[in-house]
């Protein structure tokens, strides 16, 4: 137990020590402008050859740098978090296999070798999810195993489809696949990316997920599973210009960014807040890069993950601090007993609001003038616009209810600032979230984007920030000191915190279909023509084959004298035919 409670601190330092060494190499590779791939050939196969492929450039590096030094402040933090758990050895070996299978996600740009980081990343978040063994986590855990099983046989299709090509290298043949013959693969990466970073109709299993450790959802939400379908989205978006997947892509991010924004809402669990609005900020990143500006969307992708695993952080501090309740209408005036933490959650929550001069400012301002300025569809705007005032409405009402709101605690609960460790290791990602954005912006985009609108566009998004903060903090009031309005539409409730029905649509019904048809395939063909073609005809086809066989190596007369009947018969029909 001891070396385990040393374990934090040591992959604490390798990881940080590896971020900052990938950091030197994203300034070598993005200043020199050249990237260099090392490829393993496995084997050869009809001039197809099957390869190992990693590849370090300014993309790589630099989210593998993000991805390194989060995973080094969450396991420093998770000395503390888990410092009593029976099994704190097999959690800190799960979440180092976590970021070993995200890193060669990362640095593989061919769609053979990418399915050992995106098989791996499914694997190990199955383990982590049901890491509490109760009957909840096992839940959760099978959904979001099979939720992210369909992205897997997308995989695999689109692998069998590139064959023709003779290489799975996709960077290579980019701008060959643009072509409309490569649809359907290009449908399949989208679809195997929506299972990974949970657009409808896949979203269910996101807020499930929450079954999971504070400190695994810090690096699941913010720079690991979620963003995978992100990233290669990015990496695929030159095969995707111009194509009617783009349209359905927007579509569909836009509708998961307003229903995550609308669900969190009407959500009291502190957790699954934090995590729909992890799947809003999805919704931003794949709507960008819809639109085809997959540079922007990688910003938002980096900046998002470090106030969002902070605030992941801050939270798993309040849940310990008010006797392990996740429900924020059981927190309230924590303000003055945990000025420290609050602060730094307030930092994460403005922001992910956008607020001036914080990392999300940058990213999001730049990503709603760019889709203000696109040639965007009347419905994608309105969703942009309502989904950014529901940002702000459902983050002032966690602030309401669990930092400003009235004292709703225990009275014997002992809530402070007092565990260092988990308060130290939240400083690196406080002052990321407050300065990472503008020098990110520096880095990104060193010449500035031309954007042109009129003042009411320009003002749009500052007008519904405050639009939907004030409307949020009002209804909270009104629902809160008055009378419970929540139970006069109980029905509109309902359905927008439980994101429209989905999780119920993912497992009750779904597994009713599965379930039957898997059946009846099982009576049809396990069962039926395999057994009579297969295993059961073969051994009939040669247990007669055996028989004839033996007569003729025992020189039966029978069998020879049957033979030249057979014989004699065939010549007279074809001499008299």
């Amino acid at each position: 137990m001891v070396w385990g409670m040393r374990m934090h601190i040591v992959s604490m330092l390798f990881l940080g020590l590896s971020s900052f060494f990938c950091g030197l190499f994203f300034f070598i590779k993005a200043f020199n402008g050249e990237s260099d791939v090392v490829e393993w050939e496995i084997i050869s196969l009809n001039s197809s050859s099957i390869c190992f492929v990693m590849i370090f450039d300014w993309i790589s590096m630099l989210f593998m740098a993000f991805v390194l030094l989060i995973s080094s402040s969450v396991m420093y933090y998770s000395g503390s978090y888990m410092s009593e758990d029976k099994n704190f050895n097999r959690f800190m070996y799960l979440v180092l296999a976590f970021v070993f299978s995200m890193v060669m996600m990362v640095l593989s740009p061919n769609l053979i070798s990418i399915l050992l980081g995106w098989d791996g990343l499914g694997l190990v978040s199955y383990a982590l999810v049901i890491f509490y063994q109760n009957e909840k986590s096992a839940n959760a855990g099978m959904l979001t195993v099979l939720s992210n099983r369909v992205g897997d046989v997308a995989i695999l299709l689109s692998i069998g489809l590139m064959m023709s090509l003779g290489s799975w290298n996709f960077l290579y043949y980019s701008y060959y696949i643009m072509d409309n013959d490569w649809v359907m693969m290009k449908f399949l990466v989208m679809l195997a990316a929506m299972t990974k970073s949970a657009q409808i109709p896949f979203s269910a299993w996101l807020p499930a997920a929450m079954a999971a450790p504070t400190p695994v959802s810090a690096l699941v939400h913010s720079s690991t599973l979620v963003t995978a379908g992100v990233y290669l989205m990015i990496r695929f978006s030159p095969a995707l210009e111009s194509s009617s997947v783009q349209s359905g892509l927007l579509i569909i991010s836009c509708l998961t960014m307003f229903m995550a924004g609308l669900g969190a809402n009407f959500e009291c669990d502190l957790k699954k807040i934090i995590a729909l609005s992890t799947l809003s900020q999805l919704g931003v990143m794949l709507s960008i890069l819809a639109l085809g500006y997959p540079d922007l969307s990688f910003f938002h992708l980096l900046s998002h993950a470090l106030f969002k695993a902070l605030l992941f952080m801050c939270a798993g501090v309040l849940i310990h601090s008010v006797s392990n309740y996740q429900d924020i209408r059981c927190m309230g005036c924590l303000v003055k007993f945990m000025p420290l933490s609050v602060s730094y959650m307030m930092v994460a929550n403005l922001a992910l609001c956008g607020f001036p001069f914080l990392a999300g400012f940058y990213s999001k301002d730049m990503i709603l003038e760019i889709a203000f300025l696109s040639w965007i569809n009347f419905i994608s705007l309105i969703l942009y616009v309502m989904a950014t005032g529901l940002t702000v409405s459902y983050t002032l009402r966690l602030v309401y209810f669990s930092l400003s709101g009235s004292f709703n605690l225990g009275f014997l609960t002992n809530v402070s600032d007092e565990d260092s460790i988990m308060t130290n290791s939240m400083t690196l990602l406080g002052f990321s979230a407050v300065i990472m954005g503008s020098i990110l912006s520096w880095l990104l985009f060193p010449e500035p984007y031309m954007i042109c609108l009129s003042s009411l566009m320009k003002n749009l998004v500052v007008l519904v920030s405050i639009l939907g903060g004030g409307l949020g903090y009002m209804l909270n009031l009104v629902n809160v000191s008055y009378n419970l309005s929540s139970l006069n539409n109980y029905g509109f409730v309902v359905m927008s915190g439980s994101m429209w029905f989905m999780p119920f649509l993912s497992t009750k019904n779904m597994s009713k279909v599965y379930l039957n048809s898997g059946e009846n395939m099982e009576k049809l063909m396990d069962k039926g023509w395999y057994e009579y073609l297969g295993s059961q005809g073969l051994y009939y086809c040669f247990s007669k084959l055996f028989y004839v066989l033996n007569d003729l190596q025992v020189n039966s007369i029978k069998v020879f004298m049957k033979m030249f009947i057979v014989s004699v018969v065939i010549l007279l029909f074809f001499f008299f035919v």
